[in-house]
């Protein structure tokens, strides 16, 4: 045969291939209603695993995990579909906005002249703000209500996840309800008087020391790592030792009365560091635009396509996927994603039940409303 003669035939194999899926999602609806009048799940396991089974089995020689494959995608669309006529029928969520105007407490990680302070000067001008030794004690006063709103470094356009908020998720009752970024201009900073041949050690954030690894490297300077660059700046400006220097913000080594030693000193600039607001109940703004959620899949091939195929799908665009261990000793790891939408769309709640009984947990982080940039 000639290859158009090939062609015709794929072509006309084709049509009546998309006739027959018409026909099936057709019939699909049919047990969506019927799951409906008698109150059972969309999704059951059993029996997507028994079709599937015998897919795999009819199969020809060689095109087992492929007719598998293609028919856990055609499985798929078909819960999608389902998922939203139930959904459908349903009201929209009623979910609180964030009165974050009117905030009684609003906390942070560090001190006066932090980023995070920055960050949450913006969320909540002119506010008081609390200060905490480290992240987990933000995440603990939110879920125990001694805070309202807690504020926390989550990306760094240069060094990537903050790892230490990332893996507390977890641990915390907590939801996102606001993003915001601010642009970090680190320098380095020392007691007046000190010259940089003398520095022995220089004391920052973890993130803001790998941020600023080419200049330290260039120059030889040790890394000493820190809670956090403005208690690093305080630190340096309450000892007498003058072979040792912070890198931080300029407002914040100026607030310390340190000298400022070198000015613009990361890796690449602009620098960004993307800070979350959370409280301890769900609260979404009308115009909240980014739902983060976390997430943990069965070891099995194509679990994580699987996934990732809802999302198209539903047609949501996802903004960050990451993996990152769990810590329990195993090699597994937690999924963190982000994706575009807002809670209050019906379709963003069939997408959510959908996607839930697709993996082994799963966690909403929230949904944010993402503001304008600030400087640090």
């Amino acid at each position: 045969m000639e290859l158009h003669e090939i062609r015709a035939e794929i072509d006309q194999l084709d049509q009546q291939i998309q006739l027959l899926f018409e026909q099936r999602m057709s019939l699909c609806q049919e047990v969506a209603r019927y799951k409906q009048e008698h109150h059972m799940p969309v999704f059951q396991a059993s029996r997507e695993k028994q079709v599937l089974d015998q897919v795999e089995r009819r199969a020809s020689a060689g095109l087992g995990f492929a007719s598998r494959t293609f028919f856990a995608n055609m499985m798929s669309i078909s819960s999608q579909l389902q998922q939203k006529m139930l959904v459908a029928a349903k009201d929209a969520p009623e979910i609180p906005v964030p009165l974050m105007e009117y905030a009684s407490s609003v906390g942070c990680q560090g001190t006066v002249g932090a980023n995070s302070e920055t960050a949450a000067q913006a969320f909540f001008p002119g506010r008081e703000i609390q200060f905490y030794p480290t992240f987990e004690q933000v995440f603990a006063a939110v879920e125990s209500d001694s805070l309202q709103y807690g504020v926390l470094p989550i990306y760094n356009s240069t060094s990537g996840t903050v790892t230490q908020t990332v893996d507390l998720m977890g641990k915390y009752s907590f939801f996102i309800t606001a993003m915001n970024q601010v642009e970090v201009t680190h320098c380095l900073a020392t007691l007046p008087g000190t010259k940089i041949e003398n520095i022995s050690a220089v004391y920052s954030h973890p993130q803001a020391l790998s941020q600023c690894s080419d200049f330290l490297d260039a120059r030889h300077l040790v890394r000493r790592e820190y809670s956090n660059t403005a208690t690093a700046a305080k630190m340096v400006a309450e000892t007498n030792d003058q072979t040792i220097a912070a890198i931080c913000s300029e407002d914040c080594a100026r607030r310390n009365h340190l000298e400022i030693l070198a000015s613009h000193i990361s890796n690449v600039v602009p620098n960004f560091t993307q800070f979350i607001c959370i409280t301890k109940d769900m609260q979404v703004a009308e115009d909240a635009s980014v739902i983060s959620v976390m997430l943990t899949l069965s070891n099995e091939p194509g679990s994580l396509s699987r996934i990732l195929n809802k999302f198209f799908l539903y047609g949501l665009d996802m903004t960050k996927i990451e993996s990152r261990p769990i810590r329990n000793g195993s090699f597994d790891v937690i999924f963190h994603i982000d994706f575009k939408g807002n809670l209050r769309d019906r379709g963003i709640a069939a997408f959510l039940n959908d996607l839930c009984k697709s993996c082994q947990e799963f966690k909403l982080l929230g949904n944010a409303v993402v503001t304008s940039e600030s400087k640090s």
